[in-house]
């Protein structure tokens, strides 16, 4: 059992933090319980995070934020059998906002049959976040994690909802949504997924991230993945997915536990460089969700379609479904216009539901305003 801590002591390791001292893995454990458990005050807090996020968090003080939260803040759903699962999200907090494009890779991935067990959360800095955009769209994001199991089991894709008590029952939303700045929690939080998957397509809202963040998958138990950075060209802004405005970055777990890194453009997988006015969010829930529909029918053929191949593609890399990153944006591509990633958005929403009526209802309301 990890020891109650006052002020004090809580103190001492702010201070540490701000004077570029690491913490061990137990004063790092200790803190992060402390503020989970809400012990300290929000001053505190802020400050503790804030002096972390200034000094650069090591790999030991990453593993055992992820520890604290998985281990006390997050419900352990029981599968009927072990699952090869894969997840696929940003860590949000990146520069440039886009829509949701790691969604639309995810249903067209379990379209190819990838086990998609996906970790969302609502929008702090983004218009809509993924837990946004499915609820509109007629999911139930609100719903315990035994539903969550069942459209996993039932269709090849299910989210946790990573901001709902029901899947953090203890700080986890709360923590979130006061924090609108980029920390160690939007990592190790968003690696907190119920269902502990060994593969990974995660992005992240710095170049510097890259590396230390897949020393941390490989930490924490992950056999294959990769970490992504996209640039925009001639900008300074930056996007937690594959680009396809300019180079991506990339940081691989190999199965073989080596760590290598690379980058790519678009042109090197045949696509396009993209618009940038095309990749911007609408701005409301609404006009994205049925613009979502348009794109994951097969009927968007403009820079959207282009990056969620791209990053698509990559979860179809890292599953060995595909041999190159080409490959997979090609199957990307067939998914899309045979239909198939339409088909398994509609089999998502009816499985994730505790009212599959009220859920079509809401979904085809959508279908109606899909061009």
């Amino acid at each position: 059992m990890v020891k109650q801590i006052g002020s004090k002591e809580f103190g001492n390791y702010i201070m540490k933090l701000i004077n570029k001292e690491d913490l061990s893995s137990q004063e790092a454990e200790i803190a992060f319980m402390s503020i989970l458990n809400n012990e300290q005050t929000d001053m505190q807090q802020g400050a503790f995070l804030s002096a972390l996020t200034a000094k650069g968090a090591s790999i030991k003080e990453m593993a055992a934020c992820w520890n604290a939260i998985y281990h006390v803040d997050t419900v352990k759903p029981e599968f009927s059998k072990d699952y090869s699962f894969a997840d696929n999200s940003g860590t949000g907090m990146d520069t440039f906002k886009t829509f949701n494009i790691s969604t639309a890779a995810s249903i067209i991935a379990a379209a190819g049959g990838v086990t998609m067990a996906k970790h969302g959360s609502r929008a702090i800095t983004s218009v809509c976040g993924t837990v946004d955009l499915l609820e509109t769209l007629g999911i139930d994001m609100e719903s315990g994690s035994d539903v969550v199991v069942k459209s996993i089991e039932s269709t090849g894709i299910g989210i946790f909802n990573g901001t709902s008590s029901k899947i953090h029952p203890t700080a986890l939303g709360r923590i979130l949504s006061q924090i609108s700045f980029g920390t160690v929690l939007n990592i190790s939080a968003s690696l907190a997924n119920p269902a502990l998957p060994k593969f990974a397509v995660r992005g992240v809202y710095s170049k510097d991230m890259l590396k230390p963040v897949c020393q941390l998958m490989k930490e924490i138990g992950y056999q294959r993945c990769m970490i992504i950075n996209g640039q925009i060209e001639n900008s300074f802004q930056v996007m937690d997915e594959a680009s396809t405005l300019g180079i991506t970055y990339v940081s691989e777990l190999c199965e073989d536990g080596q760590i290598k890194e690379y980058s790519f453009s678009p042109e090197d997988v045949g696509l396009r460089y993209g618009i940038e006015y095309e990749l911007s969010p609408l701005k409301s829930r609404e006009e994205e969700a049925a613009r979502f529909v348009t794109l994951i029918r097969g009927k968007d053929k403009s820079s959207r379609r282009d990056i969620v191949v791209l990053n698509s593609g990559l979860i179809f890399q890292v599953m060995g479904i595909t041999d190159s990153l080409k490959d997979g944006v090609d199957l990307s591509i067939d998914i899309l216009n045979n239909g198939k990633a339409y088909d398994k958005l509609e089999q998502w929403i009816m499985a994730q539901s505790t009212d599959a009526k009220e859920s079509a209802n809401t979904f085809d309301r959508y279908v109606g305003r899909c061009i």
